[in-house]
């Protein structure tokens, strides 16, 4: 499944079905940028898995209030609109499709 882009408007819609990955990101964040294409390869592997990118900027700062984020980057784990796990940092392509692997039972 391609890497889709989320917002507070249409966040909801994103995580309704199955699981769902979000990173949370800024174009700011150095960490970030070095997750960006990690997270985008293993968007193109797991094709079963929902990967979503939500950057966190003026106008869209309600989700990431909602679910605590205070560090990016910052990936929430969602199962059927359910938050199911929250993982903070960067992580490696290896750890993110172990994880995933895991999430998915």
């Amino acid at each position: 499944m391609a890497l889709e882009h989320a917002n507070d408007a249409n966040f909801e819609s994103f995580i309704g079905t199955g699981i769902t990955l979000v990173d949370f990101w800024a174009s700011w964040c150095g960490p970030c940028r070095m997750f960006g294409p990690i997270f985008e390869s293993a968007s193109d592997k797991l094709t079963d898995v929902k990967f979503v990118k939500f950057e966190i900027d003026e106008t869209n700062r309600r989700t990431p209030a909602k679910y605590g984020i205070r560090s990016i980057p910052s990936v929430l784990a969602f199962r059927n609109g359910e938050l199911i796990e929250a993982r903070t940092g960067l992580m490696d392509e290896e750890t993110l499709t172990q994880w995933v692997n895991e999430l998915k039972g």
